[in-house]
């Protein structure tokens, strides 16, 4: 079954909660984009949000331990929903403006970043992210950010 990606309003909290943060990242006019470790593709950061951790804390401490980031602004585009195989997971989607990156944190699981123009042709999600990553640039085109 293929994925079916939905968007809410930035607000909305469904039943179930939110399970993940999403964040795609640009800085000096190129996205970033992560491969972990035991993987050839890339992907947009992101993760889990843990026990106690608001979708937002989430997206900051994700960012900054899976690119580097140290020196950013987040913006909470929306609420995303993706249904597969009878399970369905919610998130937080978000856009971070990068001024400065170090060393990535994670480096148990992140490989390594790259900076691009444009999403990676080879993705870890190809059904979901480039759905994601569309919105994202809607928001920025929107904003005036890009």
């Amino acid at each position: 079954m293929t994925a079916k990606v939905k968007f809410y309003d930035n607000s909305y909290q469904p039943e179930k909660g939110l399970t993940y943060s999403l964040i795609a990242a640009i800085c000096k006019g190129q996205w970033i984009f992560v491969r972990h470790r035991d993987k050839l593709t890339w992907e947009i950061a992101g993760g889990h949000i843990e026990k106690g951790e608001t979708p937002e804390e989430a997206a900051g401490r994700e960012l900054t331990e899976e690119t580097g980031a140290f020196t950013f602004r987040l913006h909470s585009i929306a609420t995303y929903s993706v249904e597969s195989d009878f399970n369905i997971g919610y998130g937080r989607l978000f856009l971070a403006e990068v001024t400065a990156l170090k060393d990535i944190v994670d480096t148990c699981e992140i490989e390594e970043i790259i900076l691009s123009e444009k999403i990676p042709d080879n993705l870890t999600y190809p059904d979901i992210q480039p759905l994601l990553f569309e919105k994202v640039l809607d928001y920025a085109r929107a904003k005036g950010i890009i």
